[in-house]
């Protein structure tokens, strides 16, 4: 009798357990979202027309879901439908979801991993051959210089030192799908390299590390960013000085903060003196195109990156 109940106990314990893995994996940890992004995702406003970031762009790769990291459109399927929005004619399979609006008269489409709102779909209009737009907000939306597959897709945002160092070890690392350099943690609008440099932005120099969950995990990525740089260096990184080459790690939601305080914490254990700071991500502007994989383009290697085993 009593091994028949230590057996159903094992059962039920490792029932639970698969059912957190599949929980684990079906719902990736949500992006904080900004008060304006919020109100478009999760109220379901609308943005003002002609005002979107993506509105006129042109970019070829994949649009992925704000909140959950979601790949929702392929770039091939945008159209200019001059209405004022991104405007798509078809979407990635299983990734959108309609919802009959509360007035009645429109269908509203959301994202169909974590329901936030996209905007609107409307037939009939006769734009293109599918005569379907997709009219979406580009508040609701992220976008990756890659074509990917269905599925969700992490982010991640680290400073420490010259960006192109940085970008070089990480676009190395498997299940990493996309990796830019840019700037990030500064009080002006889209600075320029110049405008960074002098020191008067507060930007540091990071990059935007995009990720298959399925794949790898932000705490591996995170492991890595603390060996490919000295995180004890001061406003600096080896040669370079000032406080645009910071060590610095901008979390997008409250699971990666957790894992950066425990990852700051096991090398403080170690007796590093850590100058790493954590601080939740503000937005994040591309650097200019000569920036971006500069290292393999120039077929040269980090001058002050390197890696050293601290784990």
């Amino acid at each position: 009798m009593k091994s028949r109940f230590y057996y159903i106990l094992f059962l039920m314990t490792a029932l639970l357990s698969m059912e957190k893995e599949m929980t684990s994996q079906e719902r990736p940890a949500y992006n904080d979202l900004t008060v304006a992004e919020s109100k478009v995702i999760i109220s379901k406003s609308t943005e003002y027309p002609f005002t979107g970031i993506y509105e006129k762009f042109n970019g070829k790769g994949t649009y992925l879901c704000k909140q959950c990291g979601n790949a929702l459109y392929h770039s091939d399927t945008k159209f200019d439908a001059s209405c004022g929005w991104p405007s798509f004619d078809d979407e990635i399979d299983g990734a959108v979801k309609r919802i009959s609006d509360a007035d009645g008269m429109r269908t509203e489409i959301v994202c169909a991993s974590c329901n936030g709102h996209l905007g609107h779909v409307f037939t009939g209009e006769g734009f293109t051959p599918k005569d379907t737009r997709h009219c979406v907000n580009s508040v609701s939306l992220d976008f990756v210089s890659e074509v990917l597959p269905a599925g969700n897709y992490g982010t991640a945002l680290f400073a420490g030192g010259c960006f192109w160092g940085v970008e070089y070890f990480l676009q190395k690392e498997p299940g990493v799908v996309a990796v830019v350099s840019g700037y990030t943690g500064g009080s002006v609008k889209n600075p320029s390299y110049r405008e960074v440099c002098n020191g008067n932005t507060g930007h540091a120099e990071t990059v935007k590390v995009t990720y298959d969950l399925k794949k790898t995990t932000y705490e591996k990525l995170l492991t890595l960013f603390l060996e490919i740089h000295d995180p004890t260096q001061v406003g600096r990184q080896g040669p370079d000085i000032g406080d645009q080459y910071r060590s610095e790690i901008f979390y997008k939601n409250t699971e990666q903060k957790k894992v950066a305080d425990k990852l700051l914490g096991v090398l403080k254990s170690k007796g590093l003196k850590v100058a790493t700071q954590v601080t939740k991500a503000s937005e994040f502007y591309p650097a200019e195109e000569y920036h971006q994989d500069y290292y393999f383009r120039n077929g040269k290697v980090p001058y002050c990156h390197a890696f050293t085993k601290r784990f």
